[in-house]
């Protein structure tokens, strides 16, 4: 049995963080059923569209009453919903939270947007670096000198938007199944990339504000830089603690150079940066790791997603997988009493589920061929 099995969630059709917080529900065993927009059509496999897999889908034409109206008949049965329209776009199609709740009290109602549901930018749109930018987050995310910018989706959309909605929404249902009610959760990026910086911000207590990039021992000194190999390959080190440090400079040959006596001289940084720069590029990325990796130099290679599906510790614990011929990475985290046995479960092509959940609704062959007819499935 999956942790979440019994769960059952539905998910109005959006792009980012909302479809990732229903893939995340899905491959720990929820139903997830998502509310795809009609179209003429006929349904095709997209297997490359990960976000949506071990999910089931239902094509609609919500600008009909008579789709609100199976949605309605959907949540009178789910747990949860989820949705990333702009502030005001469900209310406008009759499924806002309030008419929503009306109809099953215990639902929780999760809303995934980036600036929030109410500030003078919720009407505004937006994307991952926006909102990350406007947070705090982006700023550590690039050396001192260099423009600012982070790896596409996983600060914003999914670091602080799609897990916080997930736990929003667990937590949600959690309560309701106390108290027999449920709530809206809203979920906006700036909330929770914000929110992620904590422990980061935790650093600077006894910094007296200075939140200058490249001047801290976490983001500034040549212990946590990356550095490029004589293949053109990349090596990651995060040697923080000076014991690891030290490891690291062992290791590599640079232990006794003078260059590196002082750890905590900031203007010592940029030559002993120069000389990792140097050291790390007269060998191969290869060779560097047959000499550091399992150390605590706590060193890494840089790898691309096919490197690292990989590498041999990514293959012990199988993190990545082929399913349809795409790549991508197995549920996380795990739990030990119900491991991930049949989450393998593919994109189903839109619409594909559009008949047999209908009939869960309650429709009958005559509500089927009247709802096909008029163009509403």
């Amino acid at each position: 049995m999956s942790v979440l099995q019994g769960l059952r969630v539905v998910e109005i059709a959006g792009l980012g963080p909302g479809p990732f917080c229903g893939m995340l529900l899905a491959d720990l065993g929820a139903e997830v059923i998502v509310v795809e927009r009609r179209t003429e059509s006929a349904p095709a496999p997209r297997p490359a569209y990960i976000v949506n897999r071990g999910k089931r889908s239902i094509a609609l034409d919500l600008k009909r009453p008579e789709a609100v109206a199976v949605v309605l008949r959907m949540l009178e049965r789910a747990d949860a919903l989820i949705e990333g329209m702009r502030p005001g776009v469900m209310e406008r199609l009759g499924l806002g939270p309030d008419i929503c709740l009306a109809r099953h009290p215990p639902l929780v109602y999760g809303r995934m947007t980036g600036w929030g549901q109410q500030g003078p930018l919720s009407h505004s749109a937006g994307h991952d670096s926006n909102y990350t930018a406007l947070s705090g987050a982006l700023w550590y995310s690039s050396p001192p000198g260099v423009a600012p910018v982070a790896p596409p989706t996983l600060i914003g959309d999914v670091g602080g938007g799609a897990l916080y909605l997930a736990v929003g929404l667990l937590a949600g249902i959690l309560k309701a199944r106390q108290s027999g009610r449920g709530q809206v959760i809203d979920a906006a990026i700036v909330d929770g990339s914000a929110h992620t910086m904590n422990l980061l911000l935790s650093a600077f207590a006894g910094s007296h504000g200075n939140f200058a990039r490249g001047v801290h021992y976490f983001d500034g000194g040549p212990w946590v830089n990356t550095y490029r190999c004589s293949d053109g390959g990349w090596i990651s080190v995060a040697s923080l603690e000076p014991h690891f440090y030290t490891e690291m400079l062992e290791r590599v040959g640079l232990a006794g150079d003078v260059r590196f006596e002082s750890r905590t001289d900031q203007a010592c940084w940029p030559g002993q940066r120069a000389a990792l720069a140097e050291t790390f590029a007269t060998r191969t990325r290869a060779e560097w790791c047959a000499i550091l990796e399992g150390t605590d130099a706590c060193v890494a290679p840089v790898n691309d997603p096919a490197e690292a599906a990989r590498h041999p510790h990514m293959a012990a614990r199988q993190i990545y997988t082929e399913l349809d011929g795409i790549l991508q990475a197995a549920p996380a985290p795990r739990f030990s009493q119900n491991p991930f046995n049949g989450w393998r479960r593919g994109v189903p092509p839109k619409g594909a589920d559009t008949e047999s959940i209908l009939r869960e609704t309650g429709c009958d062959e005559l509500d089927l061929h009247k709802l096909k007819s008029t163009g509403v499935i």
